[in-house]
């Protein structure tokens, strides 16, 4: 799930994962810094979440990896083929 607040030239946008069956760790990988991990914190719920505060205006490819190393698109974003066979999602601000 994404939930997106503008505010200027400045989006913040928070991502949410419900958690599946075994995930013990969920990291948010995204274009705006070259692909790396950012591990994504844990709520009592069990739900994992990541806030970025990202510029208006722009649009970036991303996706999370699960502890396991599984690929997952969001579902809320637009797909895209990435050059790995997957899918990326493609957020736009």
């Amino acid at each position: 799930m994404i939930r997106k607040k503008q505010n200027g030239q400045k989006v913040w946008v928070t991502f949410t994962v419900s958690p599946e069956t075994g995930m013990e760790t969920v990291a948010l990988c995204g274009a705006w810094n070259g692909w790396s991990d950012e591990p994504m914190k844990q709520k009592k719920n069990g739900e994992f979440y990541l806030t970025k505060v990202l510029p208006a205006g722009s649009t970036f490819e991303f996706g999370y990896k699960s502890g396991d190393g599984a690929w997952m698109a969001e579902t809320d974003c637009t797909c895209v083929p990435s050059p790995f066979g997957s899918d990326n999602a493609l957020l736009e601000l």
